[in-house]
């Protein structure tokens, strides 16, 4: 594996799998503690991959190195892209998800997440996958390579479910920011479940709650 990941699993025998991709600046660890206020107890046993992103300079932070899954050169995420750092990233994920199907999880049962970068990554990956996943949930984040999304998506998961939730108040990927990237999407088709919040770029209860409702929905 290109990525070093952290496992959990509610159970001994797993029938669904959720990769969580965090964003800049963080590790694998980040999301566990919110993984575990999640109650999946009704579909049956849940495997957790936590994976970490490359180390790598970030330009918008002075070139400072951090756990990145790609480099952020302008404040508004999009004007300038590292195309070749989101491609190496999405390869990487991609291998995440055909070692969950080779684990014995079929991509039908898996769910791709990811919060900021990670949600930037989960859209990126998701709607490119090769084989139908069960849905991907997205926090904090965008769409990246937008106009290349349409050329460049999976018949797999043209209708796969998506759940998108955002901060009215966040400063670091507004909301109009999330919002473009939500009616890109619709308007190539896919249905989204929006969701948004007074808080920043953060994750809240309410949010939680409604993500681990969404989850019960598409591996029921």
């Amino acid at each position: 594996m290109a990525l070093e990941t952290l496992e959990l699993q509610s159970g001994p025998n797993p029938v669904a799998s959720i990769v969580v991709l965090h964003g800049l600046g963080a590790d694998g660890s980040d999301f566990v503690p919110i993984a575990e206020q999640l109650d999946l107890s009704a579909i049956g046993d849940v495997r957790f991959v936590f994976p970490d992103a490359p180390v790598r300079p970030v330009t918008v932070n002075g070139g400072y190195q951090m756990r990145a899954w790609y480099d952020i050169f302008n404040a508004d995420l999009v004007r300038r892209e590292d195309e070749a750092g989101l491609r190496a990233s999405l390869a990487d994920v991609q291998a995440l998800l055909d070692r969950e199907a080779a684990l014995g999880i079929a991509p039908q049962r898996t769910v791709l997440m990811g919060f900021s970068q990670g949600c930037a990554m989960t859209l990126l990956a998701g709607l490119r996958a090769p084989q139908r996943l069960a849905g991907l949930a997205c926090l904090s984040g965008y769409l990246p390579l937008a106009a290349r999304t349409a050329a460049e998506r999976s018949a797999a998961n043209q209708d796969v479910q998506i759940f998108m939730a955002h901060g009215r108040f966040d400063p670091i990927v507004t909301i109009d920011r999330g919002l473009a990237s939500c009616a890109t999407l619709a308007a190539l088709g896919y249905a989204i479940d929006w969701r948004e919040y007074p808080m920043e770029h953060s994750v809240c209860e309410e949010e939680i709650d409604d993500l681990n409702r969404w989850l019960l929905k598409v591996l029921a």
